[in-house]
């Protein structure tokens, strides 16, 4: 099956772009006309959607957004309230905003909730913007929490899957437009595979390796 180079959740986005700069092209002339040309431009890129190869590392977690790594801590996870390594991608207006889930297993439940929009790269975000958050258990009884965010001028968090769904490491699960932030909350014993500040690609980088404890 071939994989779309542009998302479905732009193309509506783009029509206007298009034809708002082809009217100004025949109204204003080309020159009066670039701006509008240069939104054009913006909006395609912003809507972009490359596939992605999945690595067959066993136990990988993948990282679910394509964007900059702004926070590797131990925190309390709000939605499973257990202690957790938290891994945050930010993805600024030229990501990539496709999100792909980190690990494969069963969705086990979804949370929505509406809030702010603050810059998706500060930690207050994580608590206070509007997200929508999935939890999936993997076959090996491990728990792993992804969390859509959205940001400053994200103003819609699109996902596409429920409590019962099966879901698999890399599948295209969700969109967020207009700049935005991933959580990822995983168990304690994480290995954690990136550091502060790395760029990485959705579904193509591992973030983090979740092997399961020896008594599993």
């Amino acid at each position: 099956m071939s994989h779309p180079l542009i998302a479905r959740e732009g193309w509506l986005f783009i029509l206007i772009a298009l034809g708002v700069a082809i009217v100004a092209s025949f109204t204003i002339g080309w020159m009066g006309s670039i701006a509008c040309w240069i939104v054009f431009l913006f909006v395609l890129q912003f809507f972009r959607d490359p596939k992605r190869t999945v690595p067959s590392i066993e136990f990988a977690i993948v990282s679910p957004a394509h964007g900059k790594v702004v926070a590797i801590d131990e925190v309390e996870d709000p939605y499973l309230k257990r202690p957790a390594r938290r891994v945050s991608v930010f993805m600024n207006v030229f990501s990539i905003h496709s999100n792909r889930a980190p690990v494969g297993g069963v969705v086990m439940k979804r949370w929505y909730y509406p809030g702010r929009f603050f810059n998706a790269a500060l930690d207050k975000a994580s608590t206070q913007n509007e997200r929508n958050a999935i939890w999936i258990r993997t076959a090996q009884g491990l728990d792993v929490v992804s969390v859509q965010i959205a940001g400053l001028i994200a103003r819609r968090i699109l996902c596409y899957v429920d409590r019962g769904d099966p879901i698999t490491g890399g599948e295209r699960y969700g969109f967020i437009r207009f700049g935005s932030r991933v959580d990822v909350y995983l168990p304690m014993e994480a290995e954690i595979k990136v550091q502060l500040g790395q760029w990485v690609q959705a579904a193509s980088d591992v973030i983090a390796i979740l092997e399961p404890p020896r008594d599993a």
